[in-house]
């Protein structure tokens, strides 16, 4: 899988997810590898997009398409300012992934100094998280290279997450849990309230 990140703060909410749903409805039948996308406008005002393709391949070719570089022309204009990109190559499943059942979404964005152990904690215990975690609904966790990662956690509802965040977890994983935590380093959390769901 793999995935592109993009993201910048919003000048016109309203205008950007027409434009993403015209995406949907116009361009969307002919992104071949096209596996699913995630975008959302936080608090602060940052719209963060996340499309998942089955293959790097398949994503240049999707970019490459004219009619791809004139709704990009069209979507620029609800940005305030730049808008920067990250790719992703080598991204990992939890729970299943993504879920367009989501009725809240958080994306967390940070750089680790040991991502690969951090990784390694955050995936071998679904079954606990499952169990303790009900409103969980999936995740994917992204390399971004030079120790920057990207997470989304999908979730029932943003109140069911902020009950799930004050849970303890079981005391045989708690320690490995905390320094899975301890490895995110400083964190950006976007809380997407209002997520637009896409997928073919």
């Amino acid at each position: 899988m793999f995935i592109q990140v993009f993201q910048g703060k919003v000048a016109d909410e309203a205008a950007a997810r027409r434009t993403l749903e015209r995406w949907r409805d116009e361009l969307m039948p002919g992104a071949t590898g096209f596996l699913g996308s995630t975008t959302g406008v936080a608090t602060d005002g940052t719209l963060i997009g996340v499309a998942r393709f089955d293959s790097r391949d398949a994503a240049m070719a999707n970019s490459g398409r004219p009619e791809q570089d004139v709704w990009w022309a069209e979507m620029e204009k609800s940005f305030d300012g730049d808008v920067t990109f990250m790719e992703c190559e080598d991204a990992r499943a939890v729970l299943g992934g993504g879920s367009d059942d989501a009725h809240f979404v958080q994306v967390m964005e940070g750089r680790s100094d040991d991502l690969a152990r951090m990784r390694q904690i955050m995936t071998s215990h679904e079954d606990e998280l499952h169990a303790g975690r009900p409103e969980v609904l999936g995740g994917v966790l992204m390399d971004a290279g030079d120790g920057r990662y990207v997470n989304v956690f999908y979730f029932a509802s943003e109140a069911e997450a902020r009950t799930g965040e004050q849970l303890d977890y079981p005391e045989e994983i708690r320690a490995e849990i905390e320094e899975g935590m301890a490895l995110m380093g400083e964190v950006s959390y976007f809380d997407l309230r209002e997520p637009l769901l896409i997928s073919p």
